[in-house]
């Protein structure tokens, strides 16, 4: 396969390259860490009016009808800015739950929201610590209310939607999970804030009390709805690592060309120049299965599932070694505060089980390549 982007779209890459680079410095985002804002407000309603939040909605519910390519290029994007904003939660996950499962009032509600930036989304899934599964759903659905408690919710504490998954039986099967959609505003939740390692990607835990909700697809279909969600988001989230995999290299090598020690730039040390290389090449091959995952992603293809996997263990692994490796070729001056390495470091580590853990999504791919080899 011989893929890579239009044109078009490296020319939308550029234009929210250059739009993050003036509108989220790293002091802006060093506000969000440092506790003055649960997320960058100025930057959120500027995605909207660039009309990065809603390109891959349908322009009947008030998007760009663009797709999942553009919204690939503008996720590497915001994670190489670390854009402090409830992005993923949004975009990647209610919205395109909605997407694949929403109901048409549904959709004509919330879409067009989200599209101009006036409603922040997320998914409710996790209850506590371990991966995704329908056996780890506890929170019950009846009689159209809910009661349990959800999290880590990812900017559970801004929210003014959750898709949430729920249990309506006891049979221990897929089908026992359902979804369904909570307006965080009109009561039934309490929210209460979490502490992470990354705050400017803020976290909530939900507690559901005789909850009004409404269903989201068909009863029983909950499972089969939040893989689809997990694979797509999978992709989007692996284009995110890529970007802060790629600044993350830049930042080492920068400083590797600008440090001089011993009359000479450190960046001509044997010890610093393997560093380097092995970021690059960790980066390059997370970029290759990425590319992969954004071509299965755009054409919804069958290898989606396989896809999706792979970019998401390479871009993990792949920002994980670059942001830890950048530390190190800062020397002593990468551990501090007022250097940005850290920034990076607690992203990495924070997007790393934002979906899942890298060992859930190695036996997903295990998983699956198995079953389409039995095929």
């Amino acid at each position: 396969m011989n893929f890579d982007f239009s044109d078009e779209q490296k020319q939308m890459r550029d234009a929210a390259r250059k739009f993050l680079t003036e509108k989220c410095p790293p002091k802006a985002v060093r506000e969000v860490l440092d506790g003055k804002a649960t997320y960058d407000k100025a930057l959120w309603t500027g995605l909207a009016e660039m009309g990065f939040l809603g390109v891959a909605i349908p322009e009947e519910f008030g998007g760009a009808g663009a797709g999942h390519l553009e919204l690939c290029v503008i996720a590497e994007e915001m994670g190489r800015a670390l854009a402090p904003v409830p992005f993923a939660s949004t975009v990647y996950l209610a919205a395109e739950a909605l997407l694949l499962a929403g109901s048409d009032a549904q959709k004509q509600k919330w879409l067009p929201k989200i599209a101009s930036g006036e409603a922040i989304g997320t998914l409710a899934l996790f209850e506590g610590k371990g991966n995704p599964s329908p056996q780890a759903i506890k929170l019950s659905a009846s009689g159209g209310t809910l009661n349990g408690v959800k999290k880590p919710v990812p900017d559970g504490a801004i929210a003014d939607f959750a898709i949430v998954a729920a249990r309506t039986g006891s049979t221990g099967r897929d089908a026992d999970i359902s979804l369904f959609l909570v307006d965080l505003k009109a009561g039934g939740v309490e929210v209460r804030s979490l502490t992470n390692i990354d705050p400017t990607h803020g976290q909530a835990e939900l507690t559901f009390k005789n909850c009004k909700a409404e269903p989201l697809g068909a009863a029983g279909d909950g499972w089969s709805i939040l893989t689809q969600v997990l694979d797509r988001a999978a992709v989007l989230v692996a284009f995110e690592q890529v970007g802060g995999s790629d600044r993350a290299l830049e930042m080492g090598r920068d400083y590797a060309l600008d440090r001089i020690a011993f009359g000479r730039p450190i960046g001509s040390f044997q010890a610093v120049k393997h560093i380097l290389a092995d970021m690059y090449v960790s980066a390059t091959l997370a970029r290759s299965n990425c590319y992969y995952g954004a071509w299965a992603l755009s054409t919804n293809a069958s290898e989606l599932p396989e896809a999706a996997a792979a970019a998401r263990i390479s871009a993990t692994q792949a920002f994980q070694h670059c942001s830890k490796n950048n530390i190190q070729v800062h020397g002593g001056m990468g551990f501090t505060w007022e250097f940005d390495c850290h920034m990076y470091y607690r992203r990495a580590n924070a997007t790393a089980v934002t979906l899942g853990s890298l060992s859930y999504w190695e036996d997903q791919l295990i998983d699956r390549m198995r079953k389409k080899n039995a095929a």
